[in-house]
């Protein structure tokens, strides 16, 4: 692997982690974990102060965890934005049959949101990460994930893939929930980094290898997001509530070239500074 985990490993962070087969949330700080105490729902139903309060009080016997699980309670959902990046508007244009929807909403007051994914349908660090079987252009989305609490106010920070079929959506809009929302279509992880101890802008690198061989490497940074991450989250909490709080996936400014599409065992290298790095394998998912 090129890329090195340790220049974006934060020294404190929220994991889900699997300890003598129970799963639970524990408090990193730096190589020692201490159990929480309670789930994250239960964390983002807090005010903010408390939460904060809640995580800092985490102490204890240290842990070590046999497993870091994707960091997500199942009864979460993780929702999406589109089009946030000058280089997302391009790129959609670019697959679409007609780009002018894309072009409008990249200017438009009110953001592209869709659904993406259920806490229990995401996939973690080191799982495989899904591409449809009856898709013929796909490509992973690197994005930067805020965890938004019940209040709508940002609590913390989690590296993303928003896999997508790009010969779905670019066949009609009205795909898109097929392109999207598919099994193992969303990873996260491996961990949530509090707001406070993370400062935006964020510099973010998709790698993807083939055969360990580098054939996609580029980088971008949250500054060029067309939107703030408080518009973002306003948005969705206009229509919706979430009593156990939400994670969004902010939009991506990295999107491979028109003649690259993702192979089977392709592993793909998610890495937000300051954040965390999340890997997956590639794996066909569904049926042709």
């Amino acid at each position: 692997m090129t890329t090195d985990a340790s220049q974006s490993r934060p020294e404190l962070a929220l994991a889900r982690v699997e300890l003598d087969g129970d799963v639970l949330w524990a408090v990193r700080r730096g190589d020692e974990y201490a159990p929480l105490g309670i789930t994250l729902a239960e964390l983002l139903r807090l005010p903010a102060a408390e939460a904060r309060a809640a995580v800092e009080a985490a102490a204890g016997p240290g842990i070590r965890p046999s497993r870091i699980l994707a960091p997500v309670d199942p009864q979460h959902e993780v929702w999406a934005a589109g089009v946030t990046y000058l280089r997302s508007r391009d790129g959609r244009i670019e697959e679409a049959t007609d780009g002018t929807p894309y072009d409008r909403v990249y200017g438009a007051e009110r953001p592209e949101l869709f659904f993406k994914s259920t806490g229990v349908r995401v996939v973690g660090d080191g799982e495989p990460v899904g591409k449809r079987a009856d898709s013929t252009w796909d490509v992973p989305e690197s994005e930067l994930g805020i965890v938004v609490d019940s209040a709508g106010e940002i609590f913390g920070y989690v590296p993303g893939n928003d896999s997508s079929s790009r010969s779905i959506e670019g066949e009609n809009l009205l795909y898109l929930p097929q392109a999207k929302v598919f099994t193992a279509g969303c990873a996260l992880g491996p961990e949530i980094v509090p707001a406070w101890a993370a400062t935006p802008p964020f510099g973010i690198r998709l790698l993807i290898e083939r055969d360990g061989v580098a054939v996609f490497d580029e980088r971008t940074s949250t500054d060029q997001l067309a939107r703030s991450l408080d518009d973002l989250a306003g948005w969705l909490f206009r229509g919706l509530d979430f009593p156990d709080g939400v994670i969004v996936l902010t939009g991506t400014g990295v999107v491979p070239p028109a003649e690259f599409t993702l192979h089977d065992g392709d592993e793909v290298t998610i890495e937000i500074e300051g954040v965390g790095t999340l890997r997956n394998p590639v794996v066909t998912v569904g049926r042709a």
